[in-house]
């Protein structure tokens, strides 16, 4: 639940995964059987190494898996049914029910166009505005990510804005149409430690203020401690381990879930404590 609410007992998830699978052309799974539910507001950390399938779970959600990937199982975004759903239907899901942010903006992001335009995209096309009221817009989402100057930087284009910047156009995109679900996969990862703790903490401050529901993917323990409040650990495509952050952090059960505890305090006690913006130590997490 989000930061001061109250539980939300008996609202109805703005997204439900039941059994998701996701197999290869060949029959491989990769992600197996993965279920969890989110209502509003609600932040869920998915975490793992690379190949645990974490990120292959988030495209799936978003019916975004490549060619050669197969989904079966249940994916529903405020009640539309993703897995199987034609594209016109993902089309219409994606920016309004769900939208993603990905780890490295500027691939993101079109070269060739200037940043305005990309954020006024899914605005024409999903809330249908036009001319003065969709610049308006424009200018108010660069201003609620906080992007300093947002006449002057929506003129520029991607690469002559720096990587923090690129990331908050990014966010704006997402948040364009006010979609139920916010999928960030390892957004601050290719950022200094600085710039992570301003866009983690625009992150926070946005789905609170929206009430947006939150899946955060990441391989880093402590900075899933800072922005989920439940946590889904994976390995190999499949869930060994869920709960509470701090429950999980305080007694994993899992013995790779306690590997990974383990590596982010070895980290922490390496580092004296996490510079600003590497995400909480796991042994404050603990104490909450």
């Amino acid at each position: 639940m989000t930061r001061g609410d109250e539980p939300r007992t008996g609202e109805l998830p703005v997204l439900a995964v039941d059994g998701l699978t996701v197999m290869t052309s060949g029959g491989r799974r990769v992600v197996d059987d993965v279920s969890f539910t989110l209502r509003a507001g609600e932040r869920l950390g998915v975490i793992g190494e690379s190949g645990s399938g974490k990120s292959l779970t988030a495209l799936a959600v978003a019916g975004l898996l490549a060619p050669g990937l197969a989904a079966a199982g249940s994916v529903r975004l405020s009640g539309t049914e993703v897995i199987g759903a034609p594209e016109a239907t993902l089309n219409q899901v994606r920016g309004s029910s769900v939208s993603l942010v990905f780890q490295e903006p500027l691939t993101a992001l079109d070269p060739l166009m200037r940043v305005g335009h990309q954020i006024a995209g899914p605005l024409r096309r999903h809330r249908g505005l036009r001319g003065a009221a969709v610049h308006a817009a424009v200018l108010d989402l660069m201003r609620e990510v906080a992007l300093p100057e947002p006449e002057r930087l929506a003129r520029s284009f991607p690469h002559e804005m720096s990587g923090g910047q690129r990331q908050r156009v990014a966010i704006a995109m997402a948040l364009a149409c006010r979609p139920s679900v916010l999928i960030a996969d390892e957004p601050t990862t290719a950022l200094d430690v600085t710039v992570q703790a301003e866009i983690l903490e625009l992150l926070l401050r946005v789905v609170d203020e929206h009430r947006t529901a939150l899946v955060f993917v990441s391989h880093d323990m402590a900075v899933v401690s800072q922005v989920a409040e439940r946590v889904l650990v994976m390995r190999t495509g499949a869930v060994v381990e869920e709960g509470d952050v701090a429950d999980v952090i305080a007694a994993p059960r899992h013995p790779y879930t306690r590997s990974l505890v383990e590596s982010a305090r070895a980290l922490d006690a390496a580092l004296g404590g996490r510079p600003p913006g590497a995400g909480q130590d796991v042994t404050a997490v603990e104490r909450r």
